[in-house]
């Protein structure tokens, strides 16, 4: 198959701290390189109880309403559409069930302007060209038999959409599908209906085994109900104390309890704010590993509002949370 070439896309970062390739709209990621061991790999959970646990052994805590919503999409094969703020974790529950099914994770970035070349396959005209030219050199006459094998296997550049088709099983994840322009999103109808897609030379392509489908939307704008309506749904809403707690003590078990506690208490507080973007759970897990990597063990003022930029990303955010006597809410946190 031939190599695929990357497509233009914004530089941005994972909802965990990892830097996207700014260029590619996808990533394939093999769930063998999951950090901890999970038990009965590549096997799907019989129950809800056993999904959440397995999910929790992966160091992704999900709570009754999201492990049954899980369960759902692996049973009846149906697609979930994952909507809510930004960094509460849609992201990396994709990866997640890729750890828990053993199936590799495979990634489409939507953005602005995407379509099917990009999401779905395409043709190498470079070498189809190169193959075009060769035919001739060698007086290859026959057209039927050269456009056969123009249009060909050989030549076909698979995206993840089709991949995700054609690799059983699988895990596809389409990342913030609101990005995308309305007509996309009629392109992914049949696609989530049957999983199958048509492709002219080829014909109907089917899954052998539906792929788990995960979307994400940060709900920069309204998806259409024609694709909500064939996905299960689930709203990521920010967690409580003790909630998000336990994932910052999940994720980064290496950060002081007392300073990881001060830390969610403080972010807690700041989405009490009149806040510009209040943060998500993937910042309240960057500030404490920032402030865990310059030494610290509890949470300090002065060192708090110089990593601000860990947990703040707009100017004014941060203009408004030193206003309002950043040191008094810190003080409240550490009274947590």
């Amino acid at each position: 198959m031939a190599r695929e070439e990357p497509a233009g896309e914004p530089e941005k970062r994972g909802p965990h701290g990892g830097a996207r390739d700014a260029r590619a709209p996808e990533a394939v990621r093999p769930a063998s390189g999951a950090a901890r061991p999970v038990p009965a790999t590549g096997v799907r959970p019989a129950s809800v109880g056993e999904l959440r646990t397995r999910l929790e052994a992966t160091g992704y805590l999900a709570d009754d309403g999201l492990a049954t919503a899980c369960h759902l999409a692996l049973t009846l094969h149906r697609p979930l559409f994952c909507e809510g703020e930004a960094g509460a974790g849609k992201t990396a529950l994709a990866a997640a069930l890729a750890d828990v099914t053993g199936a590799p994770l495979i990634r489409l970035q939507c953005y602005e302007g995407i379509d099917a070349s990009q999401a779905l396959y395409d043709w190498d005209f470079p070498r189809q060209l190169l193959h075009l030219r060769a035919a001739e050199a060698a007086g290859v006459t026959d057209a039927g038999r050269l456009e056969d094998e123009l249009y060909g296997e050989r030549f076909l550049v698979a995206r993840p959409l089709l991949r995700a088709l054609r690799t059983s099983p699988s895990v596809l994840l389409i990342d913030e599908i609101d990005r995308a322009d309305d007509e996309f999103e009629a392109f992914l109808l049949e696609l989530l209906s049957e999983y199958a897609v048509t492709i002219p030379e080829l014909g109907t392509l089917r899954a052998e085994t539906p792929p788990v489908v995960v979307l994400t939307s940060n709900r920069t704008r309204e998806v259409h109900d024609a694709l909500k309506r064939r996905c299960l749904y689930h709203w990521f809403a920010h967690p409580g104390y003790a909630r998000e707690l336990a994932i910052v003590r999940s994720r980064r078990p290496r950060v002081a309890r007392r300073l990881a506690a001060q830390v969610t208490a403080a972010v807690q507080q700041l989405r009490g704010m009149d806040l510009v973007k209040p943060p998500g759970v993937a910042e309240t897990i960057d500030w404490a590993e920032a402030l865990a990597a310059l030494g610290a063990t509890e949470l300090d003022a002065d060192l708090a509002v110089a990593t601000l930029g860990s947990v703040l990303k707009y100017r004014e955010d941060t203009e408004r949370a030193v206003a309002l006597d950043l040191r008094g809410l810190l003080a409240a946190a550490r009274g947590s």
